[in-house]
């Protein structure tokens, strides 16, 4: 144990990044606890974790047409199943399963004798997953910014991270989707594809070497895709960037690659409890494109996207103009290490426009955290130059008043959901 809590494992480093994910926590947590008290119980939050518990009770996989017979009179099935013959378009069983684990070990005859279902009462339950998504990925987040631009590249990305409006409310429920869940996997699978790379370069048999990580990288696709199935779209950059980090080793890295897309089918399909008929089902009637490209030529898509992303990180609007500059100005900027994040929130950001509603926010969620690794990864080097001490200045005021602001933001939040 002493030596496992060492001062290269634990230190300040490590303890300034714990404290921000504490705050980050508390903020979180203030919402909860607002939510649960201020509003009244949501008719598609109950619908998904009804189903949830159904499922895990041994019951049909939900959201599903095979959950059907097993509903009750007063779940009210949402438009997009009855539009689909029973089956959601966006999200596998997971999605239900996942909201629904704080509610399994609830007794089963509070139902049977007629009174309130918990998830009804007892709501300040029901964001337990998604504030332990958000949490995971605020540590993921600084471990890998840590890892490529070092301590200060780290503080900046997490500090972005902890007082993101968009975040805190996705990990609060707070007026939003449940969608921690697929963000936190399209970040792990891109950047566990990226560590599988780096492996590569072991003198060792690197596929059977790299068990752990095809594990990893399998239950990341899982999340991702079984949160949100439009989030498939992470596979093919997870390949691209294993095939450009290990060219000499290519025919190792699809197989790693393929590995983990078969154990994340595997795991995708347990998820519908094995059950083949309703998995075939479920895929037909899966939605894996946006419907609406058309909106890539309407101004408004764009409007919309830029408005979101301000809402959800107003840092965003000064640091990704003066960080991009910088990025096509200065060639040092332009390595992997910057370039990949930012190419994954465009994919995203493009995916979103095509999807101007749900599941279009979910894209948007989701580039959230690659753009704030690039805009660390910038500032980072940026703070390497000789004008270290402006830039410094610059990136300090700025994260202070975005902090600041936020948390004066939460004071009103505390009043209830705006309209």
């Amino acid at each position: 144990m002493g030596r496992f809590l060492t001062r290269e494992r634990v230190g300040p480093p490590q303890l300034r990044a714990g404290l921000l994910l504490l705050i980050f926590l508390a903020q979180s947590l203030w919402l909860v606890r607002r939510e649960a008290h201020s509003s009244a119980p949501d008719a598609g939050a109950h619908f998904r974790i009804a189903e949830g518990v159904r499922q895990w009770r041994g019951g049909p996989p939900a959201g599903t047409a095979a959950a059907g017979p097993f509903r009750s009179s007063y779940d009210l099935l949402p438009p997009e199943l009855e539009e689909n013959n029973g089956y959601d378009p966006h999200h596998s069983p997971l999605w239900y399963l996942v909201a629904a684990a704080p509610f399994v070990g609830w007794p089963a005859a509070a139902e049977a004798a007629g009174t309130p279902e918990p998830w009804l009462t007892e709501r300040w339950l029901e964001p337990v997953p998604y504030l332990l998504f958000g949490v995971l990925l605020g540590g993921s987040l600084w471990y890998v910014t840590r890892r490529l631009y070092g301590n200060r590249g780290g503080y900046i990305a997490l500090t972005l991270y902890c007082f993101s409006p968009a975040i805190l409310r996705a990990s609060a429920l707070w007026n939003a989707q449940p969608e921690m869940g697929a963000v936190f996997g399209a970040f792990g699978a891109i950047f566990t594809a990226i560590a599988v790379a780096h492996t590569l370069y072991a003198p060792r048999e690197v596929v059977l070497w790299n068990w752990r990580r095809i594990l990893l990288l399998a239950v990341a696709l899982t999340l991702s895709i079984g949160s949100q199935f439009s989030l498939i779209w992470v596979t093919p950059p997870a390949l691209v960037f294993l095939l450009y980090l290990a060219p000499e080793r290519r025919r190792a890295a699809l197989a790693i690659w393929g590995a983990a897309c078969a154990l994340a089918l595997l795991f995708l399909f347990a998820a519908y409890s094995f059950h083949p008929a309703t998995f075939w089902q479920g895929m037909r009637h899966a939605e894996f494109l946006p419907r609406t490209w058309q909106a890539l030529r309407m101004a408004g898509a764009y409007r919309g996207v830029l408005r979101h992303l301000m809402e959800g990180s107003p840092a965003l609007v000064i640091a990704m103009p003066a960080t991009l500059a910088a990025y096509l100005a200065w060639p040092r900027a332009r390595y992997f290490g910057n370039t990949a994040p930012l190419l994954v929130a465009i994919l995203f950001l493009v995916l979103g426009l095509g999807s101007p509603h749900y599941p279009g926010l979910g894209f948007q969620l989701a580039a959230l955290p690659f753009l704030f690794v690039f805009v660390a990864g910038v500032s980072a080097d940026l703070l390497e130059t000789e004008y270290r001490s402006l830039v410094l200045a610059c990136v300090a005021g700025l994260l202070m008043a975005y902090g600041l602001w936020n948390l004066m933001a939460l004071v009103p939040a505390g009043r209830g959901p705006q309209p």
